[in-house]
């Protein structure tokens, strides 16, 4: 079995799993750092396994562009390109249709980018993205959705969701011809995505035709970008009464610790987010107390340890006087710094989450989070 449940919490939907890839098996919940260029902004190969991050997400559209699929196929897939011995996830490009600067239009085979690096339109069918996600030689593969802005009208969200459905059963056609004959335990896994935005209406519709494809796992695509997070519960809680119970379920964009715990308590399985490290190079730091604005004057002559209650060499050994000194003059290694302490927070989240749920406490461990997060974010 490519996923199994290990571990449920007494009185929430939280779960301990094993996800089965070609590379290898890793626990849920896991939170995966974003690295979309096989990078993760600041952070060495070796620095994501220091801090167990043992599973990230890289963007196969942009890596198809630069350094180029046959590249990373001659270098023997991602995983050996950038030396990581963890899982590794791609995005198909569909996010990239949030962005005006890459987002063209979206038609009724596939969507229309331009390309950052040459300004050259490029049409991205759901084949051709199945097609690059295999060359690169990701552990799992992502379809191609259309994924429709916030602020859009509910008639092109509906649109939206009516296309990602399209898209979702070619892509699952293309990726099992492509993949035919290799063995089970060889296979890329693929996972379909669903969306609706914040209408019920709209994300059951979807959550029902996508879940009927017999992907790996589900997604739950186009949440976590300013609706309220009333807004985000509610269409996970409807989500997971209605994706299978015995696959992964993979919340896309989520990456805030009391966002993540929330919705582990909900059933979701899996999370990526560029939002721990941007925060971090704009000095917003996760710490046992709270968040932490690093660049306020108040710590200017702070030379205390970042984080008395977390393990990771940042907090051990960095005052937040330094920490911040380096990021006020947008210091290289204080970009680094920042990054890891915020990554590592939440892989020690993720383990403490974990942990919990096999005791069949996690109830009580995500009260008291919330209660020291929130009553003691005074540290701005």
């Amino acid at each position: 079995m490519a996923f199994r449940i290990l571990h449920k919490d007494k009185k929430t939907k939280a779960r301990v799993g094993i996800l089965s890839t070609k590379s290898g098996d890793i626990e849920t919940p896991f939170f995966m750092p974003v690295g979309t260029k096989t990078t993760v902004k600041n952070i060495s190969s070796e620095a994501l396994e220091s801090m167990k991050a043992n599973a990230i997400i890289c963007n196969s559209f942009i890596l198809a562009l630069r350094p180029g699929i046959n590249i990373i196929k001659k270098a023997g897939g991602i995983s050996k390109f950038m030396r990581y011995h963890g899982i590794v996830f791609t995005d198909s490009g569909g996010f990239q249709m949030y962005s005006p600067a890459l987002y063209l239009e979206s038609r009724e085979n596939g969507v229309v980018f331009r390309d950052p690096f040459q300004g050259d339109k490029i049409f991205m069918t759901p084949e051709e993205s199945m097609k690059i996600q295999l060359t690169l030689g990701a552990d799992v593969a992502m379809c191609l959705d259309s994924m429709p802005l916030l602020h859009q009208s509910k008639e092109s969200i509906a649109e939206a969701v009516r296309k990602t459905g399209e898209w979702a059963k070619k892509c699952k056609a293309a990726h099992d011809k492509m993949q035919s004959g290799i063995k089970e335990e060889k296979r890329q896994m693929l996972f379909g995505i669903t969306q609706g935005g914040i209408h019920k209406d709209l994300r059951k519709k979807s959550c029902l035709q996508i879940s009927e494809i017999n992907f790996d796992g589900f997604a739950l695509g186009g949440l976590a970008l300013g609706e309220t997070k009333e807004q985000e519960y509610e269409m996970i809680d409807l989500a997971v009464k209605i994706l299978p119970e015995e696959k992964p379920r993979y919340l896309m964009g989520a990456g805030n610790p009391i966002e993540l715990l929330e919705a582990i308590s909900r059933g979701i399985d899996m999370f990526d987010s560029r939002f721990p490290t941007k925060n971090a190079r704009r000095g917003t730091l996760f710490t046992s107390k709270g968040k932490m604005m690093i660049t306020n004057a108040r710590y200017k002559d702070d030379f205390s340890l970042l984080d008395e209650g977390c393990e990771c060499f940042v907090c051990k050994k960095y005052t937040k006087a330094y920490i911040r000194h380096l990021l006020m003059h947008e210091e290289g290694t204080g970009f680094q710094l920042a990054s890891y302490h915020n990554l590592f927070f939440l892989q020690n989240l993720m383990e403490k989450a974990r942990e919990e749920i096999k005791r069949g406490k996690f109830d009580n461990f995500l009260k008291k989070f919330k209660k020291d997060y929130k009553n003691n974010n005074k540290l701005k």
